[in-house]
């Protein structure tokens, strides 16, 4: 399909072949839709949080593509993560986790002492 306009390949595209997941009308809107909402969630988190750094990182460069990649199928190999389809359940799932990480703000300290041999491994 290459060289073929967005347009021919939402007319060509008459499944993902996935069950459950319908074929995107708008996929450069829906991603930049969510990859906004995230990176706007993220802000509500200390700069130095790790779910922060690398989420903003990956998210970022996935925006920077989905702006500058009007060809899907290119944008779905630079992304590298499957169908255009998936990509925007990812992001969706992505922006809900984000939202729940703000609320259990993993970054603070914990409340009270580990329990002893906590992270060894195997449990006798």
């Amino acid at each position: 399909m290459a060289g073929i306009s967005n347009a021919a390949v939402r007319i060509l595209k008459k499944t993902t072949g996935l069950t459950g997941l319908k074929v995107a009308t708008e996929p450069h809107h829906a991603l930049g839709v969510l990859y906004g909402k995230i990176l706007k969630t993220l802000q509500d988190m200390p700069q130095d949080a790790a779910y922060r750094k690398y989420t903003e990182q990956i998210v970022t460069e996935r925006y920077n593509h989905v702006k500058t990649e009007q060809d899907i199928e290119k944008l779905e190999t630079k992304i590298n993560c499957g169908q255009i389809e998936e990509v925007i359940q990812q992001a969706e799932n992505e922006l809900q986790l984000a939202r729940k990480m703000v609320e259990w703000k993993p970054w603070q300290p914990l409340i009270g002492q580990a329990p002893a041999n906590q992270w060894k491994w195997p449990v006798n």
